[in-house]
């Protein structure tokens, strides 16, 4: 299916013109890196990305019906830009509907999430984490006791990371229908996932009733950093489907790199043509090498399709020791390292020969006959609540040494592990068993009030 690109057409028969740029950016067109005959401003005929009604509208449009939304925003900022606007959105809905201003979250967020919700005075609930919880991956225990916390909390939304760092990708079966029982909005930061859609089934939080989303598409669709689109539900409000526009532009800049937008209108064009079928076969060659792996025992854990997650600790390696290794041995550059992780985000952009090399140095490295480390990352742990959030982000503070930080309730907006997951919040109290986490961690002081 062929589909029409607006936004790249028009940036390159107005570059094609060869017409005076009377009009910033100040490099005129010139080249200086190569691109800047394509980077222009919101020029009459180049819509304007907070109020399009031209080429980027047509673009939107184009995009919300690939990815099957009620509407699709463009942000040149990332799924961090969006994940503003919809908290934004979630305190519209509660006064409108008289709701508690209270989202309740699963601990795995990113900071962007923790930093909006103390800016907007969102309160947040933790939902309860299952056995197998950590800091990076947190399942919902089971539908039931969702259904319970639901009726404790009484929140305005429900916000989930789907899938999160390390490939685990939620259950969102029957959870829409809890949600929409208790005029509950479903929110999904879907960052690592835009490619979910694409599969055969589709495997995205919009194909189970999700009603607001932010997908990150470059971090797995061809798309420019930072590239990312805020999908409505066919379900939401339409007082909130009105005001998606209106919640970017309260976070954004008002100078959006063109550069993005046309990486984002392009990309329309590359998931149009074939891209289901292409990411399918992919898909199937991905679990082919990963049983290899498995088969030559290396661990391996995850639900997501391009995303592969390396436990090296049984075969003798931290995942530090790990990416450094295929770094200087294979010029292999893995996503994300620590103590208990490698991870590894492919996509179908890539060349089959680039994940033969992946797998070959994976069971070249670590069958290379290392005795096991025995240590575990800490389990999820969540400190007592001393001062709300909204509070204590405008507070002054002091730096401590973790170990002197006991019972001291902290001041930063958090402090998180490697991947932006907190450990703490702003507002809670440190407690011995966050210090100890802390030092897992690497975190040798915090902020303190």
């Amino acid at each position: 299916m062929k589909v029409r690109t607006p936004i790249i057409d028009f940036v390159r028969a107005y570059s094609d013109s060869n017409a005076l740029r009377m009009h910033m950016p100040g490099h005129k067109g010139g080249c200086f890196l190569g691109i800047e005959n394509m980077d222009i401003t919101e020029i009459s005929g180049a819509d304007n990305l907070y109020s399009p009604s031209g080429i980027i509208a047509e673009s939107e449009e184009i995009a919300a019906s690939l990815f099957g939304s009620a509407k699709t925003a463009y942000s040149t900022e990332g799924s961090s830009h969006v994940i503003r606007a919809m908290l934004y959105l979630t305190k519209v809905y509660a006064e409108r509907e008289g709701k508690n201003k209270l989202i309740l979250a699963a601990r795995n967020a990113h900071k962007t999430f923790i930093t909006a919700a103390a800016i907007l005075d969102i309160d947040v609930a933790w939902l309860t984490p299952g056995d197998t919880a950590s800091y990076l991956s947190c399942p919902i225990k089971s539908v039931e006791s969702l259904r319970d916390e639901i009726a404790k909390y009484k929140p305005a939304a429900l916000y989930l990371t789907t899938p999160d760092y390390l490939g685990g990708i939620q259950n969102l079966s029957g959870i829409k229908e809890i949600c929409k029982q208790e005029g509950v909005l479903l929110l999904c930061d879907n960052a690592h996932g835009a490619y979910l859609r694409f599969l055969s089934p589709s495997m995205h939080p919009l194909d189970f009733g999700c009603d607001m989303c932010a997908d990150s598409g470059h971090k797995t669709l061809p798309v420019l950093t930072p590239g990312a689109y805020f999908h409505m539900g066919k379900d939401i409000k339409p007082y909130l489907l009105d005001m998606q526009k209106t919640a970017l532009s309260l976070f954004g800049t008002t100078s959006p790199s063109y550069l993005i937008l046309e990486s984002l209108d392009m990309a329309n064009a590359y998931i149009a043509d074939g891209y289901s079928e292409r990411l399918g076969q992919f898909a199937l060659f991905l679990d082919e090498e990963k049983e290899k792996l498995r088969e030559s025992g290396i661990s391996l854990i995850g639900d997501e399709p391009l995303k592969w997650t390396v436990k090296p600790k049984p075969c003798g390696f931290t995942g530090f020791e790990l990416a450094e290794k295929l770094k200087d041995e294979y010029n292999i550059v893995a996503e994300f390292c620590d103590s208990d992780f490698t991870v590894f985000m492919l996509s179908e952009c890539m060349q089959r020969d680039w994940i033969l090399k992946l797998s070959s140095a994976l069971i070249t490295v670590l069958k290379s006959g290392r005795e096991p480390i025995i240590d575990s990352p800490p389990k999820l742990h969540i400190p007592k609540a001393g001062m709300k959030p909204s509070s204590v982000i405008y507070s002054a503070g002091e730096y401590l040494p973790v170990s002197m930080a006991q019972g001291r309730v902290l001041c930063e907006i958090n402090v998180s592990c490697p991947p932006a997951v907190p450990i703490a919040v702003c507002g809670e109290i440190i407690d011995r068993e966050t210090i100890e986490i802390f030092r897992y961690y690497g975190i040798d002081r915090v902020k303190v009030i």
